[in-house]
């Protein structure tokens, strides 16, 4: 899937998060917006994988054609110890890579291990699909992908 870029707005967004990743010494290429991540992948310019578990996808709702890896599995979310070499079955090391789980945490962490396993273009995408935890103990009242408004399904 290795795409050149279509336009300088996607260009300038990967740039300065790229900086801000090299700024806070991140050893993966950096976060973006929801919105950014929906409009690279919606425009194939990257692929969106979701990295949160199975039962996460089907019961909360998930991105529609987003791939999925899980970085962890189960009830007690057991890391995958498999993760890379499943990302790599769906995505080139090359590939632009904008990774998804509930708040932008786990998918760092996928993130990380992605860019140490080689992955020279891997994204977090920030906020995650649910957000963060509200002082109610709620998630996706401030921000998330379904906050957002961005498109998602749910089984």
């Amino acid at each position: 899937m290795a795409v050149v870029l279509q336009d300088s707005p996607a260009q300038a967004v990967l740039a300065e998060s790229r900086l801000a990743a090299q700024a806070k010494g991140l050893p993966f290429a950096g976060g973006i917006a929801p919105k950014d991540a929906w409009w690279l992948f919606e425009t194939g310019q990257a692929a969106l994988v979701d990295v949160r578990s199975a039962e996460e996808r089907k019961f909360v709702g998930h991105v529609p054609n987003s791939l999925h890896v899980p970085w962890a599995t189960g009830t007690n979310l057991t890391r995958n110890p498999r993760f890379a070499r499943e990302l790599e079955a769906k995505v080139g090391k090359t590939d632009l890579v904008v990774l998804l789980c509930r708040s932008g945490k786990r998918s760092a962490l996928a993130a990380e291990v992605a860019a140490k396993t080689g992955f020279t273009q891997v994204f977090n995408v920030l906020e995650g699909f649910e957000g963060e935890i509200n002082e109610q103990g709620r998630r996706g009242t401030a921000d998330g992908w379904r906050f957002r408004g961005l498109p998602w399904v749910q089984d």
